[in-house]
């Protein structure tokens, strides 16, 4: 983690360095593994001399990621993957408008986030529901033993912390996505939650765990 509040604004994700302020969470490299799994589903290598898997994603994909903050993630999908439909959503404004000044600054279209409460203000027919949700959402239990929160107290607790062993709001956009029939479901989670989230998806299958990052697939219904 290259940030060092305050003297420093900057924050380095994968290879770029992106606008942070006290409204957004601080990009974490364990992130990039999120970026990493949606390459691999698209069948694009993410790393040289790694063979890229056949792609599970159509050509030109439609990626919505929930819980943006700082959007490294969406901006880093639209640049590393351009023939794709990147669309991302958060709760806060003030963080949307840092998102949309790092947008401008990689020259992605700032108009790609949009604010909503995961899902509640984006509603999707049949034809343009998204192939993949990609989401960081807070995770954190407060009550954690093993976390430092003085060294968090820098980044807004509501990016941080959840309720529910800090899977309230993880299991909302489960039972959202379920509902869309959303196909694949990226999530970012503690590896002491896989379990949990896995036996709560029941309408997902586990498609693929790659440290921090969890990978559900919804088969047709």
């Amino acid at each position: 983690m290259s940030v060092n509040w305050p003297n420093r604004r900057v924050a380095d994700f994968y290879g770029r360095d992106f606008l942070v302020t006290k409204d957004v969470l601080i990009p974490r490299p364990e992130t990039e593994q999120a970026i990493d799994a949606v390459l691999n589903l698209a069948g694009k290598s993410y790393l040289p001399g790694v063979k890229p898997t056949p792609p599970k994603l159509p050509e030109n994909p439609k990626i919505l990621e929930v819980g943006t903050g700082s959007g490294c993630i969406a901006i880093t999908l639209k640049l590393e993957l351009p023939e794709a439909d990147i669309t991302a959503v958060y709760i806060s404004e003030s963080a949307l408008k840092v998102a949309r000044k790092n947008a401008s600054k990689f020259g992605v279209d700032p108009n790609i986030f949009i604010i909503s409460n995961l899902l509640e203000n984006v509603k999707f027919s049949d034809k343009d529901k998204p192939d993949l949700i990609v989401a960081n959402l807070p995770y954190v239990d407060e009550n954690w033993p093993w976390i430092d929160k003085k060294a968090l107290s820098a980044e807004p607790s509501s990016a941080l912390y959840a309720g529910d062993g800090g899977l309230e709001l993880i299991k909302k956009l489960i039972e959202q996505a379920s509902e869309q029939k959303i196909k694949y479901l990226l999530l970012e989670a503690d590896p002491c939650q896989h379990e949990e989230i896995i036996d709560f998806a029941k309408e997902y299958t586990i498609s693929e765990i790659r440290g921090y990052i969890l990978l559900l697939k919804q088969e047709d219904r």
